[in-house]
């Protein structure tokens, strides 16, 4: 995969970070902590199943590390899937690039972000930005990486892992309720129970691990 290094991942996040101190850095290092959990699971499933593993979890850490990179950009609502695929292709990281614009579509169609003239526009790029998005879109299949960190984004606050639940009453609170927002919700409890499937365990158990280890570090610091 054309993606950074651990290191380098978290060099560039941090450096992003400095450049937008706001609490979304510490949201993607969650999703990246939940991603390579759940690909360890399913990779330890796969294994025991005697097949290939389909997910490498230091893969998937990178990729939910970067995935919203754009926000180095400054406080955006949607530009930020642009300029996070724009800025990583220019390092030649095309498949965390790719991610950059996935991420935020489960539904797989840019229609489902509001652009009434009520409440803040969410697509602030320019029409062919959003243009070149939705026949990115359109021309590509998702795979397993595109699904886990989608489910992932819906998992993660800056300070702690979450469920499903939790974190659909967040963005509701802070974006609004649309059209689009229950088949929205509807798309990511798929992808929950797509995942649960593929780890042969539940989601929860995998939250409930995280959040212990979470507490420990916080003791000892």
């Amino acid at each position: 995969m054309r993606i950074p290094t651990r290191e380098r991942a978290l060099e560039l996040l941090e450096e992003a970070r400095r450049l937008n101190p706001t609490p979304w850095a510490d949201h993607a290092l969650n999703v990246a902590r939940v991603a390579e959990a759940i690909a360890t699971r399913v990779s330890e499933a796969d294994r025991e199943a005697g097949i290939e593993p389909g997910l490498d979890p230091e893969a998937a850490f990178v990729l939910g590390v970067l995935h919203d990179i754009g926000r180095r950009e400054g406080v955006t609502r949607m530009r930020h899937t642009f300029d996070g695929y724009r800025h990583l292709m220019t390092l030649g990281f095309d498949d965390a690039a790719r991610i950059c614009l996935t991420h935020s579509f489960p539904l797989e169609d840019v229609k489902h972000v509001k652009t009434s003239a009520a409440g803040p526009n969410e697509w602030d790029c320019t029409p062919e930005e959003r243009e070149f998005v939705n026949d990115y879109l359109a021309g590509i299949e998702y795979d397993d990486y595109d699904r886990l960190i989608q489910l992932c984004d819906t998992l993660a606050l800056p300070e702690r892992v979450c469920t499903l639940e939790e974190r659909f009453v967040d963005v509701v609170l802070r974006h609004g309720f649309t059209e689009y927002t229950v088949p929205r919700w509807r798309a990511c409890i798929a992808l929950r129970e797509r995942f649960e499937t593929r780890m042969g365990c539940s989601l929860a158990e995998v939250l409930a691990e995280l959040t212990a280890a979470q507490d420990r570090r916080q003791a000892t610091t």
